[in-house]
């Protein structure tokens, strides 16, 4: 049967060809497969990602496996410390023995055996005392800063970040609408003095921070980390003024030279610290498993929300992580993708050293996956990235790692993904391209 739809109904268009942004909308005939000559449904959009903003780092991995392009954009762990042999290993084995269970449904909060496992790890890692159910496992630390930021603070609500800060980060939090005031980096990491004065004067103004989120170890994007000192002070200062802190850390298992530094969250006596971890950078990241760790309350809260969002993580890649710890692998591994690492870490570092142009400054982690780069003042790298590109090497631009773009002339490099021989070419790539901003820039001066 076919229907005449109502003259001047609001939710459809006229096809792109047709469209006529001045023209009214005249009779079109419906039926029950859709408008005819073109005309599709315009859906009246909320403004819930209104503040959000599309991610450089995803828009460059398309270009991550670009035979002509060298990437140093994405965060990406190297294959080669993917322990394929292992994961095959284990995924037979529980198809063999569990096949039930593997294909199922799972908890919400997450396997319990994967749980007990995490908290027998973090004791033994990590110094960290979590109860089974003080852990809710996610669908990657991704989910896990979405649920905080959604838990605890509402829409216009201040929290601390470091600045410059993790993508990721940002877009979790300005998901839930959240007012992110960055506070400054050194060498020892975030300032822990302006964290204190910048509480003080949002409190002065009735606008407390709902809390405080940091990377202590290797911090991405600066590869930063925080000083056992300042760890303390901000730890003193989550008590003072009653705020919690969000600790964040995928990377403190890649460590390449010093001595370890205490989690804050082992160091934490009231319950203050929310933990967030992942198994993407000491397993793989494709399997999508990370954990979060706080006060039954918190967690509690945290299993209603992922019943709104994914019901439950994806049951196979608990029960291979769970035998991935349980097997003592994981042990296994991390020393290998240490090596790997360090040796990638030294050679960018070399050859930067060697290749930039005069006036760029970059850091030198101790681990991690990143370098943080500054060049001239004058230069803009988001700007810089299309002549970067012509000259076949990507990063992304610093911008990306401030709430809002508050500077310009920094970047970020990752060295775990590339080999050894694209790191050399790629930093002579992007010094050629630093090299020829710079003259572009003093010609127009």
């Amino acid at each position: 049967m076919w229907f005449l739809k109502s003259p001047r109904n609001p939710n459809v268009i006229k096809s792109k060809s047709e469209r006529d942004p001045i023209e009214k909308y005249s009779n079109k005939i419906y039926s029950p497969r859709g408008y005819l000559n073109g005309d599709v449904m315009r859906f009246d959009f909320s403004n819930s990602l209104s503040n959000m903003r599309p991610s450089e780092i995803r828009e460059l991995l398309r270009y991550a496996t670009a035979t002509d392009l060298i990437s140093f954009g994405g965060g990406m762990p190297n294959p080669e410390s993917f322990p394929v042999g292992d994961l095959k290993e284990i995924i037979d084995d529980l198809i063999l023995t569990s096949s039930k269970d593997i294909f199922q449904y799972g908890n919400t909060g997450g396997l319990d055996s994967l749980r007990d496992e995490i908290s027998l790890m973090l004791k033994e890692m990590d110094n960290i005392s979590a109860s089974h159910s003080e852990i809710n496992v996610t669908s990657g630390s991704q989910q896990a800063l979405y649920e905080i930021a959604k838990i605890l603070a509402s829409p216009g609500d201040a929290v601390i970040t470091e600045l410059p800060t993790y993508v990721g980060a940002i877009s979790a939090f300005s998901a839930n609408k959240l007012d992110m005031h960055g506070i400054p980096m050194d060498e020892e990491g975030i300032m822990t003095d302006k964290v204190q004065s910048e509480i003080e004067l949002l409190s002065g103004d009735n606008r407390k921070p709902k809390f405080i989120y940091v990377i202590p170890d290797f911090q991405n994007p600066t590869g930063i980390t925080l000083s056992q000192e300042r760890r303390k002070h901000l730890l003193d200062i989550s008590e003072d003024y009653s705020i919690p802190i969000v600790e964040d850390d995928p990377y403190s298992n890649l460590r390449y030279y010093g001595e370890p530094i205490p989690r804050i969250k082992s160091l934490d006596r009231g319950g203050n610290v929310i933990y967030t971890s992942t198994f993407s950078k000491v397993m793989c990241p494709g399997l999508r498993i990370g954990y979060v760790v706080g006060q039954e309350d918190f967690i509690s809260r945290v299993n209603l929300l992922k019943q709104a969002l994914d019901l439950s993580t994806n049951t196979l890649s608990e029960y291979i992580a769970r035998e991935y710890i349980k097997r003592g692998i994981m042990k296994k591994q991390i020393p290998k993708t240490v090596a790997l690492y360090r040796r990638k870490r030294d050679l960018m570092l070399e050859t930067m050293k060697k290749e930039f142009p005069e006036g760029t400054d970059w850091t030198k982690p101790d681990g991690g996956m990143f370098i943080w780069a500054s060049v001239d003042s004058h230069i803009d790298t988001t700007e810089m990235r299309t002549r970067a590109m012509k000259n076949g090497v990507l990063y992304v631009s610093g911008a990306s790692f401030y709430p809002h773009a508050e500077k310009k002339n920094e970047m970020r490099i990752n060295f775990s993904y590339s080999s050894d021989e694209d790191i050399v070419n790629g930093i002579r790539r992007l010094s050629k391209t630093i090299g020829e901003e710079l003259s572009s820039i003093s010609k127009t001066a």
